[in-house]
């Protein structure tokens, strides 16, 4: 099991699926990462080496936004939209869906988590 940035992946799996577990890299910028590095997307991690790990590392770390500065940012813009008052942020405080889905018949995840805390303030 190697270690990268944050997330242990998996030594006997194909090395596109080991980078999609990482925050903030998906299955196109995986396969991406792959090409640009020259690696059949198919290898398993346990083939590496480490000088391919590491070329993998420092190309996700100079050119992605991953991992715990990704969930900074989007939490950054979060209170940014929460600041400024617009309808998106107060849909973000209220725990509600911000993108016009309905919330009658569905949402009720996010429902439910309201009624707990509207049961809590009581």
């Amino acid at each position: 099991m190697s270690y990268i940035l944050g997330t242990n992946s998996i030594s006997n799996k194909q090395i596109r699926i080991a980078l999609i577990q990482i925050f903030g890299i998906g299955p196109k910028k995986a396969i991406q990462l792959c090409y640009r590095l020259g690696l059949s997307d198919n290898i398993r991690v346990n083939k590496l080496t480490s000088y391919q790990i590491d070329k993998i590392l420092k190309i996700i770390s100079q050119n992605y936004l991953v991992d715990s500065e990704l969930k900074a940012v989007i939490q950054r813009d979060i209170k940014r939209l929460i600041s400024i008052g617009c309808y998106r942020g107060f849909r973000h405080n209220a725990g509600l869906p911000l993108r016009g889905q309905r919330t009658h018949t569905n949402a009720k995840t996010c429902r439910r988590f309201q009624n707990v805390s509207i049961n809590q303030r009581s």
